[in-house]
């Protein structure tokens, strides 16, 4: 008989997870970890049926389940109702980065943990900030239309087409992604690069980026911090989202912020889809006041057919830069994140629980992090 259950939710990689075995996210491949959980005595049900609830196989599955593994991509949105109903539930796992699918409030009060795999993305996704900017700011997605539909004209894709290099770059959250984000800018020679945190960050971590610059570009103190979202908005070419979902980020781009944004600046988010508001992002798109969006993040997920960012569209050409959430599921994140749940579930099924704190979200019924990552005393 088997100690316990743990259950698997992912995406289906049908075809494509046979071709590669490295596609670990998939469904097919099961990160490569049921043989670990089977030879330490416990039972893995591995599932892509997610929703709705509670016809659901993870629903079903839940009421006896000990762990629930999920990932950000493909979430198994674990709320209050169904972690009322897993009697039995005692950890949750990301396995990626990013556990507001869970409710922690909820996990807390029935004293479940809740980790993830902490920095197994970052670089994943800051070169996807760096290339949905290029993207944007080049026009690249309506002259790649042009070359596989026949068409040649240059005049329509070159009048909304910039360089990176001269422009005010900005991000909202400078932490292990954002400082990522600003390292790799700093190579295209940008104007000025500007971050909004909650906390500075080290000056050794700034004196790196403004060296680097002054040798690469001739130009010493780029980086900035600021004070003011609004102000920083206000002046800025390219804004970056890079901070996590939480209350006070929630909806935090919304009409009224968007509006105080610099007419035809771009916007890239691939922290959470709902730090924007879908139909405020959509209207500025498809005004013109933002000449782009690129968005790796969607709320929920997988997005339906009818969101409006699957649709909006510049007037003037291009400004829809959307992936599916694949910014930090790489074969490299990929192969980092499953290492890191079968390290968590080792100490899990050692009993020593002696995870490392950086991956830890919520245990022994109280959170371990404050927003935006501040680590509790």
């Amino acid at each position: 008989m088997a100690k316990g259950k743990v259950l698997l939710v992912l995406y289906e990689g049908g075809h494509h997870a046979k071709q590669e075995s490295k596609l670990l996210g998939a469904l097919e491949n099961e990160l490569g970890i049921r043989k670990f959980i089977e030879d330490n005595g416990y039972e893995l049900v591995a599932t892509h049926d997610k929703d709705p609830e509670p016809d659901s196989v993870v629903d079903k599955e839940l009421e006896d389940a000990e762990i629930v593994i999920t990932t950000p991509f493909f979430p198994a949105y674990i709320t209050g109702t169904r972690i009322a109903e897993a009697k039995k539930l005692k950890m949750c796992i990301t396995a990626g980065v990013g556990s507001d699918h869970v409710d922690l409030n909820a996990a807390n009060a029935r004293k479940i943990t809740v980790t993830e795999v902490t920095g197994s993305n970052v670089v994943s996704v800051a070169e996807h900030v760096l290339m949905t900017m290029l993207v944007l700011v080049r026009n690249f997605v309506p002259a790649h239309e042009q070359a596989i539909t026949g068409k040649w004209d240059i005049a329509g894709i070159a009048k909304q087409e910039y360089d990176l290099e001269d422009k005010i770059v900005s991000t909202v959250g400078a932490g292990r992604i954002g400082y990522r984000v600003l390292e790799r800018l700093v190579a295209f020679n940008p104007k000025k690069l500007y971050y909004y945190d909650y906390q500075a960050l080290p000056e050794a971590a700034i004196k790196k980026l403004n060296d680097l610059s002054l040798i690469l570009n001739g130009r010493g103190d780029i980086v900035e911090k600021v004070d003011s979202l609004e102000e920083m908005v206000s002046v800025s070419d390219i804004v970056t989202i890079n901070c996590p979902l939480h209350e006070k980020s929630k909806g935090l781009f919304n009409k009224e912020l968007i509006s105080k944004m610099k007419k035809g600046a771009y916007l890239v988010n691939t922290a959470r889809g709902a730090i924007c508001i879908e139909d405020d992002v959509a209207d500025a798109v498809n005004s013109g006041h933002l000449a782009g969006y690129g968005g790796d993040v969607w709320y929920p997920q997988p997005a339906p057919h009818s969101h409006p960012w699957r649709h909006m569209k510049n007037p003037y050409g291009g400004g829809n830069a959307m992936t599916p959430h694949v910014s930090g599921t790489s074969l490299d994140a990929q192969a980092r994140y499953a290492q890191g749940v079968k390290n968590i579930l080792e100490s899990y099924f050692t009993g020593k629980h002696d995870y490392r704190p950086q991956d830890v979200i919520v245990i022994d019924g109280d959170y371990a992090t404050k927003a935006y990552g501040e680590r509790k005393k």
